[in-house]
């Protein structure tokens, strides 16, 4: 309890700050973009690589097939979800609900949270976890805005993508027992570190660019409680079916609980599909997932 408690104060002060200093403009909007950039693709994959680097032997391959094959499942889930809820909304606002479902800010948010809670072993995990995920925001999460979907793009976004070059360059040296130039291995490292601030700061920037008065409606409190609520706690009694190790139902159910991703804005924008809906359901499903994180902590821990 004292580690979570900690854990969430940390957090919450990381994200103030970064409220703080977007608010007094001292990060101008333009460079949130560049930050974004930054953590995506320089600081997260060295933190995903260096997890793997130091794992020891604290989790099995069975481990990765599960978290593997939950994490599909998971988008399955999803995708049925998006075609069927909320039949009554406008087609704009429900291409950012359905791809809200399908592609949460567990890439961004998870995984600090997951190495917090569960530590390097969680990052392992949640970095087999996000691949199906990756798979689907620029597949079905794409055509769900443009209506068209590009299989030879998407094969070659997912294999050149930093995180997932991290992840499979990850597994294969701890796989084979590959040796690690030191001299490059303490940069990474330092580099890594410096992920969970840099993405709660990146956090509080973002929820100081809305109107707080006109955040949220029915649509977004009902999505939020399916969000946070009730998609990881389907995943919480699926797990416990399953056979799958505590760690694998922790990680899953942890990432399960994640709020939409902040791409559900930049997609709605390209394509003109009410952008502000989009921005007022992500800032929604960040702030509420602030104590549903804490809560699924505790109960998974």
């Amino acid at each position: 309890m004292e580690k979570l408690l900690t854990l969430e104060f940390q957090i919450f002060f990381m994200i103030a700050i970064g409220f703080l200093i977007r608010r007094i403009n001292v990060v101008r909007k333009e460079a949130q973009g560049v930050i974004t950039d930054l953590v995506l693709y320089v600081v997260l994959p060295c933190n995903i690589f260096n997890s793997f680097l130091n794992s020891g032997h604290d989790s099995s391959a069975d481990d990765y097939m599960a978290i593997l094959l939950v994490s599909i499942g998971i988008q399955l889930l999803s995708l049925l979800y998006g075609k069927f809820a909320f039949p009554k909304e406008t087609p704009d606002r429900r291409c950012s609900l359905s791809y809200a479902m399908i592609c949460s800010n567990a890439a961004f948010l998870g995984n600090p949270v997951t190495e917090g809670v569960f530590g390097p072993v969680g990052l392992m995990l949640t970095s087999i976890y996000l691949i199906p995920q990756r798979i689907m925001m620029w597949s079905e999460g794409l055509a769900i805005f443009s209506g068209v979907s590009d299989k030879r793009a998407t094969l070659r976004k997912v294999i050149t993508h930093p995180c997932i070059l991290a992840c499979f360059l990850g597994l294969l040296f701890m796989a084979l027992h590959l040796p690690f130039p030191t001299f490059l291995k303490e940069p990474i490292q330092s580099i890594g570190r410096c992920n969970t601030p840099l993405t709660m700061l990146m956090i509080g920037m973002i929820l100081s660019n809305i109107d707080l008065s006109h955040l949220v409606d029915r649509t977004i409190l009902i999505f939020t409680v399916h969000r946070l609520i009730l998609m990881p706690l389907v995943v919480y009694l699926a797990c416990q079916l399953l056979p799958v190790s505590k760690m694998v139902t922790g990680v899953s159910t942890l990432l399960a609980a994640m709020p939409a991703g902040a791409t559900t804005v930049m997609l709605s924008s390209k394509y003109n599909r009410d952008p502000q809906f989009a921005t007022r359901l992500v800032i929604f499903t960040t702030l509420c997932s602030i104590p549903a994180i804490f809560i699924w902590s505790i109960i998974l821990t």
